[in-house]
């Protein structure tokens, strides 16, 4: 006797298997080469940037199958491959650096499926293909950094309480060195630098007069955490720029970061995207220097000259004022004249460097700079990459009044479409860190 099933089972199974295969239908048409074009360094992409693209390509005559705005993002679609890689030497060539031009796959899903929430099987690395990045933390740089701006806060410190100093340098195993004239100064500098750093070991030396202060281990590993951890944010940020579906940014070791970017095609821009790092660097503007000597070469000692955005001169002091390493939250809003703008909350130290600045330097022009470090092709003795330096001056304000450490840094962008990380070049609700 045949097995006999009430019919809603039949109906139900009917149903599974009509939706099942609905939603597979997506995986049937594949995907179009594809030229995705996203803002940089806070260049915003809008219809004006659509038109653009429509009429370079048509100007160069490359045919394209269609082009839309998506998600604050140009994607272009075409026929082969070839049409494509000509299309994006074109649109870099053109649009210029404010824009990323990357290569990409995009699914060539029908709307009336994409409507019904229908889309691809998002297939990884072994399906796939794509690229596979192992990325290390430069450890020994952050600890350079870290050293350099340890003295700069010991000579501070120590000018404020009056302590007389032969010099503050950077000693062997990653440690700082005070040395003094005398006994008396001596005990007198160990006090204070104890008080102000707790989290640093101090040793004396009395035959030298020297202080010598290192980083206790906890404060070591909080260093190497915080410098992967951030930099994991940072190349989750700059991920986003090439539009990848599911890509993997997760941490390996104590210093390595893995990053998987299926379906990538652009191994070339994407490597140069997620190898540049970059920081902000707070500087005074010499106001006495003559613009158009300094452009010819001739820099008053203790200045160099840095273009602005748009191309114009600027002579500033090499000193820097503060980097982005102080800078712990940012946030967006409007001044009194209804201007966009960042506020910028700094860390302890941060605060003090930018008050005791700020006092002494009141009617004054402060430049901040993007400073990017991107792979020169080289490498050194050791193997290592060799990183070159590209500075810019994004902005040039004028010192009001002096900065009260218990308030945010307010830095005026009136010529932005909308307010963005000034180094991550997202909306700053959604940076984390605004330093990379």
């Amino acid at each position: 006797m045949l097995n006999r099933y009430p019919l809603w089972k039949y109906i139900m199974l009917v149903l599974v298997l009509f939706v099942g295969t609905l939603y597979a239908l997506p995986n049937i048409y594949g995907e179009d080469p594809a030229v995705q074009i996203s803002g940089a360094r806070g260049a915003s992409v809008d219809l004006s940037t659509l038109d653009d693209v429509k009429q370079i390509l048509n100007k160069q005559d490359i045919p394209f199958k269609s082009v839309a705005l998506e998600n604050g993002q140009v994607l272009v679609r075409f026929n082969n491959t070839d049409t494509q890689i000509s299309a994006r030497d074109e649109l870099g060539n053109d649009l210029g650096k404010n824009y990323v031009v990357a290569l990409n796959l995009a699914p060539s899903t029908p709307k009336w499926l994409e409507a019904i929430g229908a889309s691809p099987l998002k297939l990884g690395l072994d399906l796939r293909g794509g690229v596979h990045f192992l990325m290390e933390v430069d450890m020994d740089a952050a600890m350079d950094k870290l050293l350099t701006q340890q003295e700069d806060a010991f000579r501070t410190e120590l000018r404020e309480d009056k302590i007389r100093y032969r010099a503050v340098r950077t000693g062997d195993n990653d440690s700082v060195e005070v040395m003094l004239r005398n006994s008396a100064d001596m005990d007198k500098a160990e006090a204070l630098l104890k008080k102000n750093h707790p989290d640093m070991l101090f040793t004396t030396d009395s035959a030298r007069h020297a202080v010598k202060a290192v980083f206790s281990e906890a404060r070591l590993k909080e260093i190497q955490n915080y410098a992967v951890e951030q930099n994991i944010t940072i190349l989750r940020n700059r991920v986003n720029e090439l539009g990848v579906a599911e890509p993997l940014v997760q941490r390996q070791g104590a210093n390595r970061i893995v990053v998987e970017l299926p379906g990538v095609q652009d191994t070339a821009r994407a490597k140069e995207i997620l190898g540049a790092t970059a920081t902000l660097e707070f500087r005074e503007v010499d106001d006495t220097a003559d613009l158009a000597a300094a452009a010819a070469g001739r820099v008053p000692p203790g200045s160099e000259v840095l273009k602005t955005r748009d191309g114009r001169p600027a002579v500033l002091k090499k000193r820097v004022i503060l980097t982005g390493d102080h800078i712990t939250d940012a946030s967006s809003s409007f001044d009194e004249y209804s201007r966009p703008q960042v506020n910028i909350s700094l860390d302890a130290e941060g605060g003090s460097k930018m008050s005791a600045y700020s006092k002494k330097n009141i009617g004054k022009l402060m430049a901040t700079v993007f400073a990017e470090y991107k792979d020169s092709g080289k490498r050194d003795a050791n193997g290592k990459v060799v990183l070159e330096k590209h500075e810019e001056v994004i902005n040039q304000a004028t010192i009001q009044s002096a900065w009260a450490a218990t308030s945010a840094l307010r830095v005026s962008t009136p010529r932005q479409k909308r307010t963005t990380c000034l180094c991550c070049c997202v909306p700053v609700p959604d940076c984390t860190y605004l330093y990379c």
